[in-house]
């Protein structure tokens, strides 16, 4: 059940609004368990849930995850150009909005910190939970720590640095 959300990030930050008026029954949120399952045969099959790719990447012996990086930032790129160009609609109809950002220094130190932890833990949060469902189970310590910096930053974010 989706119901409309405001909240104020920070000064320097845009006001985020959920306007939505969706009100969905739990069984329409199953397109999205598919599309999810279908990306983690995608990133298994893809090799972008390995974490000997991952490692390969870091120390700068091989194309792949590059590649597969690169691929993903031109398809974005395409994609919103198309739905700015053409306003594309969600699937329920719904105007598709996309805000322009502000630059801050504290995304460097964040990209920083996350890109630290990639390479010091061989996992992404994106594919965490394929490397979860393929066996590799210690990676739920990483789930968890990033579950865990999540919430941490969540209630730090008002004290720290603009």
């Amino acid at each position: 059940m989706q119901e409309k959300q405001e909240y104020q990030v920070r000064s320097t930050d845009a006001v985020c609004v959920n306007e939505s008026q969706l009100k969905d029954k739990w069984y329409s949120n199953i397109k999205y368990l598919i599309v999810g399952i279908s990306f983690g045969f995608i990133f298994v099959k893809a090799e972008i849930v390995s974490w000997f790719r991952i490692q390969e990447m870091f120390r700068f012996q091989s194309f792949h995850m590059y590649g597969v990086i690169g691929s993903a930032v031109i398809v974005g790129m395409i994609s919103v150009w198309i739905i700015k160009k053409f306003k594309v609609k969600s699937i329920q109809g719904e105007k598709i909005v996309i805000q322009n950002k502000t630059f801050n220094k504290g995304q460097i130190y964040g990209a920083l910190i996350f890109g630290f932890g990639w390479a010091l833990t061989g996992a992404c949060p994106g594919p965490l939970f394929a490397q979860i469902g393929t066996g590799a189970t210690v990676v739920s310590i990483t789930l968890l720590s990033a579950i865990l910096g999540t919430w941490v930053y969540g209630y730090f974010r008002d004290k720290l640095p603009h």
